[in-house]
């Protein structure tokens, strides 16, 4: 399973399951749909801003092809988060949280975040870590892997 679901493909699957899981159980509460908007928006911004950097460093934004990289982006937004597209895809599925307002869909959020650390971020860290050593080393030290 390593490396062989987009990331963001595993972000539509859980945002998927949130929909059939909807329950009897939803919270409803005022300006919901200017919450869910305002995340959404935040998760696309955090998402445009990673790949700009990506495509100015004129490097790979295809996750399931870590070893591709040919440069090490650690400015901008990555000085915060190591991975920057997996905080925007979280905002999404936290926004989509919020307007299905079944707060027991939080587990998905969780899923997601499990999936990722063990399928995707560790097997991009340990391909970096090879590729890049002490540079990525360094940066890993520096920066929080989510937030």
């Amino acid at each position: 399973m390593e490396l062989k679901i987009p990331p963001p493909i595993v972000a539509l699957i859980m945002a998927a399951f949130m929909w059939v899981s909807q329950g009897a159980f939803n919270v409803q509460f005022d300006n919901k749909l200017y919450i869910a908007l305002s995340l959404g928006t935040l998760g696309l911004l955090v998402d445009a801003c990673a790949l700009w950097l990506f495509l100015l460093a004129r490097t790979t934004v295809n996750p399931i092809k870590p070893s591709n990289a040919s440069a090490l982006v650690t400015g901008g937004i990555y000085q915060f988060t190591r991975n920057p597209m997996y905080v925007g895809n979280f905002i999404f599925l936290t926004a989509w949280l919020l307007w299905l307002g079944s707060p027991l869909n939080a587990i998905f959020l969780v899923v997601y975040v499990l999936y990722m650390n063990r399928f995707q971020i560790s097997v991009e860290e340990r391909i970096l870590t090879e590729k890049f050593g002490e540079e990525y080393t360094a940066f890993c030290k520096r920066v929080r892997r989510w937030i």
